[in-house]
């Protein structure tokens, strides 16, 4: 079964659910998700009856606010406890210690973050939401001085974005301080299947643009990326299995791998690939890889078979947040056309309201290796030729 909510879904999750004919519900009332196709929908009570008879239903959904439903319907399955120890930040942790037992972390109210005695704290840091999501309220702090100046400027952020999401999804009330850890990051879309193995979907290497960057620009997928991390990252969720029973259960994976090849775990968003219909349309568009029939029918890419031709291709998301520095009450305008013109061969382009999303839009692009400059421009880019205040 599909969950469908806010603050997205894509035509292409339309046209998947259309095509398959797979029972779906929203978990938020249809009128607000903006939907091209009609769709039929499933009843709630309906819904939770046929799920709750499986410990482990196949559930799939598009947004983390139908962590909501699940939680309050679907008690009698394991998904409720799974989705908690993915979402909990600091049970997560905790959980998995053994397996990295000199890693630091720490929970702290936002009420007490300004008084918080910082003198044992072995920064590097990175300071996020206990519950959270998309780069929201995440800062990487370097020492006391610049703790104290960016612990200032939490409350304000969180006051303009908090409304955007329930409690499920983005819980601002509590913050986790972990060590941070110097490496690349990466972020995969994945699933258990029925008897618990690991199948991985697609690869992304997540681009910064400066040592401190912690936002959510680029996203960049190709054969090299896949056939290099597909086994560690394998093996990884192998490990993570260890700590709960997992089967029929997809998952979105963030995590940084150092030099001597460490994985460590930044988070595990659960009953879903990528947010706002993201990864897992990229990955259609790029490999012709339906990640979501994948999870539903049991399939696994062939990777050796999916690759060729493409050896020379960069497969991007780019994720248009606001670096403007600008509030986007203050945005009059932002000139796709320009924009869009920078890129050689784009496959989707998706534009957002600002106002309500915080974001001006998303764009899906195939490029050369050879021609590499045009994604190197927009990670660097703060917007700011684009718009009109």
């Amino acid at each position: 079964m599909i969950l469908l909510d806010k603050p997205h879904v894509s035509k292409f999750l339309e046209e998947t659910i259309l095509k398959n004919n797979y029972p779906t519900l929203a978990s938020t009332p249809v009128s607000d998700l903006n939907l091209l196709n009609e769709i039929k929908f499933i009843g709630s009570e309906d819904a939770s009856k046929a799920l709750n008879a499986e410990k482990f239903p196949l559930v799939y959904t598009n947004s983390e606010n139908s962590i909501d439903w699940i939680e309050k319907n679907l008690e009698n399955t394991n998904l409720p406890d799974i989705i908690n120890l993915f979402k909990d930040k600091v049970r997560f942790r905790r959980s998995i210690q053994q397996l990295y037992p000199d890693y630091f972390f720490q929970e702290v109210k936002i009420n007490d973050l300004k008084n918080l005695d910082v003198s044992s704290i072995p920064f590097p840091i990175i300071l996020k939401p206990a519950v959270g999501f998309f780069s929201m309220g995440v800062y990487k702090i370097l020492s006391a001085d610049d703790w104290r100046q960016k612990v200032s400027s939490i409350e304000s952020e969180i006051e303009h974005v908090k409304h955007l999401y329930p409690l499920s999804v983005l819980n601002t009330g509590s913050f986790i301080i972990e060590k941070y850890i110097d490496g690349e990051e990466f972020a995969f879309d994945a699933y258990f299947n029925e008897l618990g193995e690991p199948v991985v979907l697609n690869i992304f290497h997540h681009l910064f643009s400066h040592s401190e960057d912690v936002g959510d620009r680029v996203y960049l997928s190709s054969p090299q990326i896949i056939n290099e991390k597909l086994e560690p990252f394998t093996n990884f969720l192998n490990e993570l299995s260890k700590f709960s029973e997992l089967k029929n259960f997809p998952l979105h994976v963030e995590v940084r791998v150092t030099e001597d090849n460490k994985i460590f775990p930044i988070e595990i968003n659960p009953m879903r690939f990528g947010g706002w219909c993201t990864t897992a349309d990229s990955t259609y568009f790029s490999y012709d890889i339906n990640s979501i029939e994948y999870f539903f029918e049991q399939k696994k890419p062939d990777w050796d078979k999916v690759l060729v031709g493409k050896e020379n291709k960069l497969y991007t998301i780019i994720v248009l947040d606001n670096s403007t520095g600008y509030k986007p009450q203050q945005i009059k305008s932002f000139d796709y056309d320009i924009l869009l013109s920078k890129f050689n061969k784009i496959l989707e382009f998706r534009k957002m309201d600002i106002i309500k999303t915080n974001v001006f839009g998303f764009i899906f692009c195939e490029t050369d290796k050879s021609n590499f400059e045009e994604i190197e421009q927009i990670l660097k880019s703060d917007l700011r030729e684009y718009i009109e205040i």
